[in-house]
């Protein structure tokens, strides 16, 4: 019960035909290859577009917390630097 025969899928797929026709259905399947084909043209360009940019550098750190070379200066560390 509930269960789909193979006479249910026949009877569908004639109705199907004979609403949409032989020409549509192939029409429509080409369009569908057509769309696949132009989605993986597009992914294919993003990946090249990706490639061909350059990596991007570590964004500059504030002054305060770069060490300067000088007397006095603690490292990170806690140890004061001769200089």
């Amino acid at each position: 019960m509930g269960g789909a025969s193979i006479w249910h899928w026949i009877v569908v797929g004639v109705i199907v035909l004979l609403l949409f026709g032989r020409g549509k259905i192939s029409d429509m399947m080409g369009d569908v290859a057509k769309g696949i084909k132009a989605f993986k043209k597009g992914m294919s360009e993003d990946d090249e577009k990706a490639a061909q940019q350059p990596a991007v550098s570590e964004p500059p750190r504030p002054l305060g917390h770069q060490a300067s070379a000088g007397a006095g200066v603690e490292s990170p560390a806690g140890e004061r630097k001769a200089g």
